[in-house]
């Protein structure tokens, strides 16, 4: 599952080793009016699930249950999985995530509060292998799509030939790493979750790339985002070249007029900001990359006069930034 299909409910079923379907269980969840232990333990009767709750006075009985359940914590609720005595730790999932805590900072940190789960004989969503066909079919069309967009581009390689240039194959990876990137760096100014973006992000700076896209600087005067810059950019660059390969003299010539930005970005990070977004630079070094390839493969030449294909190519970026501009904001209404 990713991370944004990760609830209590969800987690606590896979545990537990209870056949579900991951929107279903999701969308039951989430119409609960209050997300309470209550709640959720009527939940899990839906699903063939029992449960008790319980109040401890004495927080050392916590490590005596039996694994798993859910445990109130005053950071909120967590399902432990593990408790390691030895060690003394004890492992948890929250939010999807798994998590180690020393036991003593477990017992200071939960209330008492608990909820035992058990799992009744033949216990399974309900209408189970009907959810399992719907939901087989909607990743169906997803690997269908990516199947079909695949093999569309090996074709338009091939009948271009593209394939016998290896600054091709350099540009073809570099754009689609570039896509990559500036799709993390999207998520992450709509505040959509990324356990991938968050560790990129952290390996220069933990918080660095936050810090950045809260920043002034982010936008381009505060109508388009970078992030939403870069995307097109990849985007419309590997497009282009694959569709048409004689634009890719004009693309030489804007990645060159992209160049110096990469020169302000990284200047901005270290003198103003005052914090790195590892991403951020990772995208600077793919326009980096990008222009060694570009040069290498001989790709930049004389390109003057321009024609009125360099301008429907640059009207081509310009039509896909506006259309992702406008759509974005929807994905942002909807995690609010």
């Amino acid at each position: 599952m990713k991370a944004t299909d990760h609830t209590l409910v969800t987690d606590l079923l896979s545990v537990l080793k209870v056949p579900f379907t991951t929107d279903y269980t999701k969308q039951r969840f989430e119409a609960m009016p209050f997300k309470t232990l209550f709640g959720v333990s009527q939940l899990l009767k839906e699903y063939g699930v029992e449960s008790k709750g319980y109040q401890l006075e004495d927080k050392t009985k916590l490590l005596t249950l039996p694994v798993p359940f859910i445990a109130q914590t005053q950071g909120g609720l967590i399902i432990v999985t593990n408790i390691n005595t030895a060690a003394g730790s004890v492992n948890y999932l929250t939010q999807g995530f798994a998590e180690t805590m020393p036991a003593s900072e477990f017992e200071e940190t939960a209330t008492g509060v608990v909820l035992l789960p058990e799992v009744q004989a033949g216990a399974e969503e309900p209408d189970y292998r009907t959810h399992l066909t719907t939901e087989i079919i909607k990743v169906s069309k997803k690997w269908l799509l990516w199947g079909l967009a695949g093999v569309l581009a090996a074709y338009l390689i091939v009948i271009h030939g593209l394939w016998r240039y290896w600054s091709f194959w350099g540009l073809f990876a570099v754009d689609c790493f570039g896509i990559w990137l500036t799709y993390m760096l999207v998520q992450k100014s709509l505040s959509i979750k990324n356990h991938v973006a968050d560790k990129v992000c952290g390996v220069l700076q933990e918080g660095g790339c936050d810090s950045i896209l809260k920043t002034s600087a982010s936008s381009f005067f505060g109508i388009f985002s970078w992030s939403e810059v870069g995307f097109t950019y990849f985007g419309v660059s590997l497009l282009a070249m694959l569709i048409s390969p004689a634009t890719i003299h004009w693309l030489a010539l804007i990645n060159i007029c992209c160049l110096p930005f990469t020169v302000w970005s990284i200047s901005y990070q270290k003198f103003v900001a005052k914090h790195w977004c590892t991403l951020c630079v990772c995208v600077q070094a793919s326009l980096w990359l990008l222009f060694i390839c570009y040069l290498l493969g001989g790709w930049i030449g004389p390109v003057f006069p321009l024609d009125l294909g360099f301008f429907a190519l640059g009207a081509t970026f310009v039509m896909v930034l506006l259309a992702l501009n406008r759509v974005l904001p929807h994905f942002t209404n909807k995690q609010d």
